[in-house]
């Protein structure tokens, strides 16, 4: 399971609400990339076949296997205080983590 904050809910819903991601599913995912080797990715898209959806705080969100692998037991929380970074994600799964919060490996 991959849980999101209150706090990032809204931040979800708010994004949701623009024009270009109309009727679209947030995707969350992990890519090669970063400091660390790997990084998280969002985005709003439509749903694939091998994709799993998880609902958590009423948001139902996209993640594909391979990524799922990588994020499961995650919490996702959105940081917009003076020294917020954004969209932070608490992986268990991570060895280590880089400064940004979006990169790890």
């Amino acid at each position: 399971m991959i849980e999101l904050t209150e706090a990032a809910a809204k931040q979800i819903r708010d994004l949701a609400a623009a024009p270009d991601a109309s009727g679209k599913l947030l995707r969350m995912f992990v890519e090669t990339g970063g400091c660390s080797g790997l990084e998280y990715g969002m985005t709003f898209d439509e749903p694939k076949s091998d994709d799993q959806q998880i609902v958590s705080q009423g948001i139902t969100f996209l993640i594909d296997p391979a990524s799922y692998e990588q994020l499961k037991g995650s919490r996702v929380h959105f940081d917009d205080g003076l020294t917020g970074k954004g969209f932070e994600v608490n992986n268990p799964n991570a060895n280590s983590t880089c400064g940004c919060g979006r990169s790890f490996n």
